[in-house]
């Protein structure tokens, strides 16, 4: 006999997820700590009605990308290695060359990236990341809400 107390579980539909804009500005903010956050909310962690196989996060903003703070040697020391598909295109850049080259802000993609699953659904979630190396961004009609992520926790941010 099946006991008629048993609790389902949820499942999201596409049709029931609601999406928001968030801003996040990250200028002092430690890039792992901040990468973080961003991929929880673009993977849909932070809401009740999370589904693991569905893509219900909400929209990122990240501003001042080239003002991200990297922790201990990284911006010197810390290498980002893709290959060419062609023999022997194996290319090797450091955090520096790059945060002072002419996208910066593909530091921080890269660092979000690497925390989002690496199938169809992690790249339909990084579809609703967009970051900006300077201060303005085209998404003000969308009226982000700007998420304090140096309240949240005081190691997220330079410390002084």
């Amino acid at each position: 006999m099946a006991n008629k107390n048993i609790m389902k579980t949820f499942s999201a539909n596409p049709k029931e997820i609601e999406r928001k804009w968030y801003l996040i500005d990250a200028t002092d903010l430690v890039l792992g700590r901040m990468a973080v956050v961003a991929a929880d909310i673009l993977r849909g962690k932070n809401k009740p009605i999370f589904t693991p196989n569905q893509d219900c996060g909400d929209y990122v903003v990240i501003i001042n990308a080239d003002k991200v703070y990297m922790t201990g040697k990284k911006y010197e020391e810390k290498k980002y290695i893709h290959h060419t598909d062609f023999p022997g295109g194996l290319k090797e850049t450091t955090a520096k060359k790059i945060m002072t080259g002419k996208f910066p802000q593909r530091v921080v993609e890269e660092a979000i990236k690497t925390m989002i699953t690496r199938n169809a659904l992690g790249r339909s979630i990084m579809k609703k990341l967009f970051v900006y190396a300077g201060s303005e961004h085209p998404h003000a009609a969308q009226k982000p809400e700007l998420l304090d992520v140096k309240g949240m926790n005081p190691k997220n941010s330079k410390r002084k």
